[in-house]
């Protein structure tokens, strides 16, 4: 197989880099449409989402970036048809006709764009060819799934052909809903809606040049993500009480097999992907006829996504399904040269690549009608947990907890918090990158050979930050004005010792004046701007001992931009509750949200055999990867943070088998295992939330992942054939939350994928039987703690058993 790895086209087993080349015959066979499909046939790569499809992280070796965040770029990059795209989650759309998809491993900080400290996924979608023909698919499945895509190819000219695709798919939610008393009117969740076009104009204007000019737009319009309870905790009885009784606002025995979530707002989803690109290959008659390639891009994502943030079917706390509610939008220019050219001894490459993104991301987040009674029993809850581990004699009630509010804010209890209020951000950030790059291999003997590669990285960002509370933040500015006079007073008065009040204004204050109710946030602009210079690079020995056998070494440095953090950071005033006393606010706002860049030095040695033949390969490479500054994002219950992680370690092996039978006809297996051992460094953390962390299995990494494809086709009738293929992914035990609390472990499952197909020999048509998830498993995905819901977990599950049948015809 010809692959690209190294930005020119070489043989798979000559290219000094652990990577699962995906040829368009098994990717067809195994049903993908998307980057997430892909996980089950590369073993170390793992893909999840979060509250919407286009907060998609994909990780390898267990190393990856998590989602919710668009100010963090991938660790793993998404590269389609040469244009590098800005996060993970536009690869979910549908990548239609694809010619083949590389996954790279390890850090590739030369050749691929943006630099990317995990690996690379590299699709390439079939071109234009000369060749008039169409193509046709009709798809049918269980969840009300219909499915229907078609493409046609025809030469234009004796230089020029086109290409255009379509497609287009629906389904109804796996998940069942419980929308309590709305507005939410969808019943189901999870569903899909999009469309897809793609068009490809292919000029060759002689045997030296040629241009690819693409043009595709993707809409999805669905809703996702609603969470599923794991398990109930005792803030649950109160949100059933706000919504008329036992189960009605929370599931009253936590079963997630039972795909049953319950949501009140709405988490419609409008995506929008389109964009252009150009490249352009030109044959030299300079430099002993080096080619000079030009990818020129325009691209433009916009994703609006809705989000019931207390997973409740009471009316808490949401973002509406609007632009201002929550909101990422996208627009990026691109442009990379790059001169590639061979000698008798050396292939070299010389490039520039310069990016310029664009980045709107709006936040808005916005009180139910419940939200005080919400408000209320998280405190009573907290004010019991805290005081029984302090050892006190007293009981705090709801009575205690009511009236602290209502006394605190000066507001009759109920009207603190107006229905619809929050918060209203806003960042814009400005990102260019500029990048000079060289990857060079010497042939010092006709067996040995050294590979050096180098990149110098120009990264600039600038971010405008404007907040606002549309009522002020009100009732956290009433805290401070009526705390010490009125409400300890009143505690004070009911018989609660000192200690007693001053730990429920501890807890209530921090309840009230978190991040999206915070005053001290309004009306704020802030302004920040970064810029760092860095080098990375590889050096690689290959050495082929025979036809059959090469081994090499590797070194390289990784790099990931630094960014900010698109959210609200703030810190307790450490005056604590006496703060007010001394003129200041109890919480205050950390204006500086940046984290630095992401480094990783890696090591492999590897080998890459052919036995039978050529009919059979296997491939090995031991790694180790020391990360510094690893960027984590987390949950803290009411906002997002990044943190730089000093140090994380991953080690292990990476193996994979291609073999093509010779005594079984139309038998084929792919497949490999591997084994990375990920963990953070033993270094302590500031975030009490996060002190799990140190020594630990990060999160999302599983010790084993092992992938196996089986094919097999037959003849048979004269004029037909058959072909069957069975698929499988393992995932051995690993938690699946930042913080990795022990409620959102997950443990190891396989998932099973198989395709039957009968059809004519010559390809006209072929009837397929297909079937996802066969063993019906119920997974995590990603799981969190229940915002609003003190002792609750929910979790985002991947999908159920699908099924259904696919007719293709082709002329």
């Amino acid at each position: 197989m010809v692959v690209t790895a190294q930005k020119r086209e070489e043989v798979l087993q000559d290219v000094p880099i652990m990577l699962t080349a995906l040829p368009e015959q098994i990717l067809r066979d195994s049903g993908v449409r998307d980057v997430k499909d892909v996980q089950l046939l590369v073993p170390g790569l793992h893909v999840s989402s979060t509250t919407n499809e286009s907060q998609t992280t994909a990780r390898i070796r267990g190393v990856g970036t998590n989602g919710d965040n668009a100010g963090l770029e991938s660790a793993v990059g998404v590269v389609i048809d040469g244009v590098y795209r800005p996060r993970v989650g536009v690869g979910f759309g549908d990548l239609g006709e694809i010619e083949r998809i590389e996954v790279l491993k390890g850090p590739q900080g030369t050749v691929f764009g943006k630099n990317t400290s995990a690996g690379v996924i590299n699709v390439i979608t079939r071109r234009p060819n000369y060749t008039q023909n169409a193509e046709g698919e009709i798809t049918i499945g269980n969840y009300g799934a219909v499915g229907v895509s078609g493409a046609y190819n025809d030469a234009l000219s004796e230089t020029a052909a086109f290409r255009i695709y379509a497609a287009k798919r629906k389904r109804d939610g796996f998940l069942d809903v419980r929308t309590g008393h709305g507005p939410r009117e969808e019943t189901d969740d999870v569903d899909q809606n999009f469309h897809s076009l793609r068009g490809q104009l292919l000029l060759e204007p002689n045997d030296n040049l040629d241009i690819n000019f693409i043009g595709d737009y993707t809409s999805r319009e669905e809703h996702c993500c609603a969470g599923v309870t794991i398990i109930r905790g005792p803030t649950a009885d109160a949100v059933d009480r706000i919504v008329g009784g036992p189960g009605q606002g929370v599931i009253l025995e936590a079963d997630p097999e039972r795909h049953l979530a319950y949501a009140n707002r709405s988490t419609k989803q409008d995506i929008k992907d389109k964009g252009v690109s150009a490249e352009i290959n030109w044959t030299t008659p300079w430099f002993r006829g080096a080619t000079l390639t030009s990818i020129t891009a325009l691209r433009d994502w916009k994703s609006i996504n809705g989000r019931d943030l207390d997973f409740t079917a009471g009316d808490g706390l949401y973002q509406a399904p609007t632009e201002d509610g929550a909101s990422s939008d996208f627009k990026t220019f691109s442009q990379e040269l790059r001169l590639t050219g061979s000698t008798d001894k050396i292939d070299w490459m010389v490039g520039f690549f310069y990016s310029d993104e664009d980045l709107d991301r709006r936040e808005g987040y916005s009180y139910g009608v419940n939200y005080e009674d919400f408000l209320s029993e998280a405190t009573l809850i907290r004010l019991q947990h805290d005081l029984a581990a302090a050892g006190s004699p007293s009981v705090v009630n709801m009575t205690d907890a009511n009236l602290f509010l209502s006394q605190a804010t000066g507001l009759p209890y109920g009207t603190s918090f107006a229905g619809g209020a929050g918060s209203r951000d806003r960042h814009q950030q400005k990102a260019k990158s500029a990048a000079l790059f060289t990857n060079n291999t010497w042939h010092a003997t006709d067996k040995l050979d050294f590979t050096l590669g180098l990149r110098y990285t120009r990264e600039k960002k600038d971010l405008h930050s404007n907040y606002v509370n549309p009522d002020n933040g009100a009732a956290c500015k009433a805290v401070e004005d009526h705390l010490l006079s009125n409400a300890l007073g009143a505690l004070l008065a009911r018989g609660l010792t000192l200690q007693e009040v001053l730990s429920v204004g501890q807890v209530a204050v921090g309840m009230i004046c978190v991040p999206w109710q915070n005053y001290v946030f309004n009306g704020k602009t802030v302004d920040q701007s970064r810029e760092e210079k860095e080098w990375s690079g590889t050096l690689k020995a290959s050495y082929r001992w025979n036809e059959h056998l090469m081994t090499y070494a590797s070194a390289a440095r990784g790099y990931k931009a630094g960014g900010y953090n698109l959210d609200r950071e703030s810190t307790p005033n450490p005056l604590g509750i006496t703060a007010p006393l001394q003129g200041q606010p109890l919480i205050l706002m950390d204006a500086d949200t940046s984290f630095p860049g992401e480094f990783v030095d890696s090591y492999e040695l590897g080998g890459k055999s052919t036995w039978l033949g050529g009919n059979l390969l296997l491939n090995a490479t031991l790694f180790y990867q020391e990360f510094t500054d690893f960027q984590l994002n987390s949950f803290l219950g009411t906002s997002y943070v990044v943190r730089s992680i000093p140090k994380v370690t991953s080690k292990g092996i990476d193996t994979e088998v291609n073999w093509q039978s010779t005594s079984i006809k139309g038998l084929s297996l792919q497949g490999g295992v591997t084994y990375a051992d990920t963990r953070y460094g033993k270094d302590k953390l500031p975030d009490a939330d996060l002190w799990r962390l140190p020594g630990s299995h990060i999160s999302f990494a599983p010790l084993w992942s092992a992938s196996a494809s089986a094919t097999y086709q037959w003849d048979f009738g004269g004029d037909l054939i058959g072909r069957f293929n069975v698929g499988a992914k393992y995932m051995s035990e690993h938690n699946t939350g930042s913080d990795l609390d022990p409620e959102k472990i997950q443990s190891g499952y396989a998932l099973v994928n198989a395709r039957l197909g009968i059809g004519a020999k010559n390809q006209r048509w072929m009837v397929e039987l297909w079937g996802q998830n066969l063993g019906d498993k119920t997974y995590k995905q990603v799981a969190f703690d229940a915002p609003l819901q003190i002792g609750s977990w929910n979790t985002f599950l991947g999908a159920p058993r699908t099924y259904g049948v696919t007719l293709r015809v082709q002329y």
